[in-house]
């Protein structure tokens, strides 16, 4: 499928303040794969808040600046916006003035939770964000342990109202055929809006979002990938966009099955969650 444009909403090209980009020499190359991948607009999303990484919101605003005078001098085509990827914490609502969002009047947050869990206080935290105007959206939920292991945790999300993304190498099978398989029972579902290419000066982790979206188009046709794509647009244009259609995903219930001669037992299972 052709794109107009392409908007990245996911995106460590940013140098040096996170694990993202190193230097300036190697966000121009990370510039250049977007550029090649057919990405457009790319919306800076370095880490913050995470116990590793904060990045303040002004800090963050004048290194979009520097890198898109570096991109202009350059000539790579790419405009650049400021963001953060929020980690979730119990918190935010007084660092609420610190935090950027996703557009520029903070409609819109990208919100992470850790690998391993999703924190009782999830939902909480969720509500007091919401009641500030924003809409959270969760970042990379196909690699959230918790989540795997059970898909009705994304439900209950997009019940209240909050969006999420996956990630384009999880797509395309980067993080394993798992992570993939989730992925796209998550796109089957409706449960999530937006792909991201979440892209690191890693191995593994480069620009693959148009990749995905020609995934998504051949998987579930051309109007979902458009209707992925243009969700990340109006987000960054501070638009409505709202979870609907989403569905519990649905289990296959144990069968078992007995001889009197023998026992014989036959246990099938729809989706193995695990990765």
């Amino acid at each position: 499928m052709q794109f107009d444009k392409i908007v990245d909403l996911h995106c460590h090209i940013l140098p040096g303040i996170d694990d993202g980009s190193p230097d300036m020499e190697t966000s121009l190359k990370l510039a250049e794969k977007a550029v090649a991948d057919g990405v457009t607009h790319v919306l800076a999303t370095p880490h913050h808040l995470d116990n590793k990484y904060v990045n303040h919101r002004e800090d963050v605003i004048k290194a979009t600046e520097i890198f898109q005078q570096e991109l202009d001098s350059s000539a790579i085509p790419l405009m650049v916006f400021p963001g953060q990827e929020v980690h979730i914490n119990g918190d935010l609502p007084q660092q609420y003035a610190d935090l950027l969002g996703a557009d520029a009047d903070k409609h819109y947050i990208m919100l992470e939770l850790p690998h391993s869990n999703v924190p009782v206080y999830s939902k909480r935290m969720i509500f007091e964000l919401q009641k500030l105007g924003v809409t959270p959206i969760i970042v990379h939920p196909e690699r959230n342990k918790e989540i795997q292991s059970n898909l009705d945790i994304l439900y209950e999300f997009a019940q209240k109202g909050v969006l999420t993304q996956i990630t384009a190498t999880s797509y395309v099978g980067g993080f394993g055929d798992k992570v993939a398989d989730i992925s796209k029972k998550m796109v089957e579902n409706k449960l999530v809006q937006l792909v991201a290419s979440d892209a690191h000066a890693l191995k593994g982790r480069d620009f693959v979002l148009h990749e995905a979206l020609d995934g998504i188009e051949n998987d579930f046709g051309p109007d979902v990938a458009s209707e992925f794509e243009k969700n990340a647009e109006n987000i960054l244009n501070g638009n409505s966009v709202v979870a609907k259609g989403y569905q519990q995903i649905k289990k296959k219930k144990s069968g078992f099955s007995f001889s009197m001669r023998g026992v014989y037992c036959e246990k099938t299972c729809l989706f193995d969650h695990g990765t």
